[in-house]
């Protein structure tokens, strides 16, 4: 996790996280941590919660009778703990995501899986309207424990410049 503590007045001190525009620099790779073990009650709950109705998230007996032979992990959750992990390293300060793309999800995800998740910056820019803030894109990579990939995708977000952060504004 990316954070520092500011002086915001003589002696006292406040946490803060993210990354500023300025700090990204394009090839870099961030690995997230902590990684999340996925358990049946996350993706059960997952599941019923986006009335995602499909019996191979939570029907062991049909999942048993699938090629992956017993329930697979709503690829939804996935990619939602991802996206989560990557927050620290990649859109504490962003104003904004601006776009994902190519979701690509490459292995099934199982109960009791450990995941972990990697962004490497593939590009940044100053924004034309908006001289305070730029626009970078990551490139994000869920892996299991074993290093096996199961997800990429592109993702494109709005960040301040130094110095033009809500919490540096609003004094957060």
């Amino acid at each position: 996790m990316v954070g520092i503590a500011r002086e915001i007045a003589p002696s006292r001190f406040r946490e803060s996280h993210g990354r500023y525009f300025e700090d990204f620099t394009v090839g870099d790779v961030y690995e997230h941590r902590p990684g999340r073990t996925i358990s049946e009650t996350d993706n059960t709950w997952f599941t019923l919660l986006t009335m995602n109705g499909h019996p191979l998230h939570f029907d062991a007996v049909y999942a048993a009778k699938s090629e992956f032979g017993r329930p697979v992990v709503n690829s939804c959750l996935t990619l939602s703990m991802v996206a989560g992990m990557s927050v620290a390293d990649v859109s504490q300060k962003a104003i904004g995501n601006l776009g994902w793309t190519d979701i690509k999800l490459v292995a099934p995800v199982f109960v009791g899986d450990t995941i972990y998740a990697e962004s490497r910056v593939l590009s940044k820019r100053e924004s034309a309207k908006r001289p305070t803030q730029g626009i970078v894109m990551v490139e994000t990579t869920g892996r299991k424990a074993d290093g096996t990939v199961f997800m990429t995708y592109q993702r494109t977000v709005l960040v301040p410049k130094r110095g033009h952060a809500v919490d540096e504004i609003a004094g957060y």
